[in-house]
């Protein structure tokens, strides 16, 4: 090969490598790539006669007015979801009886009394519950916290909703973050504003956040597929870009937050132009049917807490109020996959499944934190119990 053919294939190389490089930050995998790659050991699907009790939450930024909708669109939303999820799920039985339990993370700057009464309905019924979502943008932090208490005390008063710790009674309430920008994570400092973020959460009583993963937005943190505690630092925006998972060695931080983050992974199936992997975040959505396939590669991520290596916490994510995903969310994709998942527990004697809410979720994990070796079902309600039941409610700026 003589030194023209040699420079000219130099030259494609280099200018394959920068194409490469210019989608990986595109889709901002530059943040997490390496993460992954240094985890690969790690992922790997259970193997055949494993105990596996699969976790699954959906957590719903669920926000009637998407899209500028007018005040009738957004009430025939809500009027869906009430009417037509008991006649769609409630005949569907996870392996502890249950239907499959919805998690509504309602918007604060979105909220209607009668929006909410109505999901607040429906959640009594038992198939779901109710948390704070929140789109916000150069705000402050005094402002986030007024927002906040005034916001949970709404719905825990008006509505009845939310929770409250076991033992000291305090109202918490779980988080996911508009547009992705938690802790003012985003690099042009938009669609947040607050440094410490984090810390208000905590102050204000929220139990644990769920916005990760949230690729391919340049708020996608280094840490993925982990529950783990993020100390705030105040002068310091995105930081829970790491932290320390839950069950791993040594103490508890002081003054954290519980992060619990969904699958993020690569899908080498049907790469685009041959070369890359689609990116599995958990999100369903129109397009994004759930199936047992993709439950494999959620399986695989490992979200997990060591005590309890037989325990897959899969959170996923949807936004399921607008009319095109509703079409999966309450139409025959979901239906279909309710089937799929029992009959493929029911060929599988070590595969059980377990339909939870974020608060249960979040239960589980401290369950599996202190060693717990019981039943899933037992430990549904272990430190955060619904509204209505067990201690009296009393109102608290701190978290336990």
């Amino acid at each position: 090969m003589g030194s023209a053919s040699l420079i000219i294939l130099l030259a494609l190389a280099l200018a394959v490598a920068a194409w490469l490089g210019w989608q990986l930050r595109r889709r901002s995998m530059d943040r997490w790539l390496l993460p992954y790659v240094l985890s690969t050991r790690k992922r790997r699907a259970p193997r055949g006669g494993e105990s596996v009790h699969l976790l699954l939450c959906l957590a719903d930024h669920y926000e009637p007015k998407w899209g500028k909708a007018s005040p009738e669109v957004a009430r025939q939303r809500v009027a869906r979801w009430v009417e037509e999820y008991p006649r769609l799920f409630e005949h569907f039985q996870d392996s502890d009886g249950l239907p499959p339990r919805h998690t509504f993370f309602f918007p604060l700057e979105e909220y209607e009394a009668d929006h909410v009464d109505a999901l607040a309905q429906l959640c009594r019924a038992g198939f779901g519950e109710v948390e704070v979502h929140l789109h916000h943008d150069r705000d402050t932090a005094a402002n986030l916290r007024e927002r906040l208490l005034r916001f949970k005390q709404t719905l825990a008063e008006r509505h009845g909703l939310l929770c409250h710790h076991r033992h000291t009674g305090e109202l918490a309430y779980g988080f996911i973050h508009g547009n992705w920008a938690l802790d003012n994570s985003r690099p042009d400092g938009r669609w947040c504003g607050v440094n410490n973020e984090l810390e208000i959460l905590r102050q204000t009583g929220c139990y644990a956040d769920f916005t990760l993963p949230s690729a391919p937005s340049p708020t996608q943190t280094r840490k993925i597929n982990s529950i783990y505690y993020a100390v705030d630092e105040p002068e310091r925006a995105k930081s829970h870009d790491t932290g320390i998972d839950v069950g791993g060695r040594g103490p508890v931080p002081a003054e954290a937050l519980l992060l619990l983050q969904g699958p993020l992974l690569l899908n080498w199936k049907g790469r685009r132009w041959g070369l890359l992997p689609h990116v599995e975040s958990g999100c369903i959505q129109a397009g994004q049917p759930p199936t047992l396939e993709r439950l494999q590669l959620w399986l695989r991520a490992r979200v997990q807490v060591p005590a309890r290596p037989d325990w897959y916490f899969v959170k996923l994510y949807t936004h399921g109020a607008p009319e095109a995903n509703q079409r999966v969310l309450l139409g025959e994709p979901m239906v279909r996959f309710h089937k799929d998942l029992r009959a493929y527990a029911a060929d599988h004697p070590g595969f059980h499944f377990h339909y939870v809410t974020a608060r249960e979720m979040y239960n589980l994990v401290k369950a599996a934190e202190t060693g717990w070796q019981g039943t899933v079902k037992a430990a549904r309600d272990f430190s955060l119990i619904p509204q209505g039941a067990g201690a009296v409610v009393r109102e608290s700026t701190t978290i336990s």
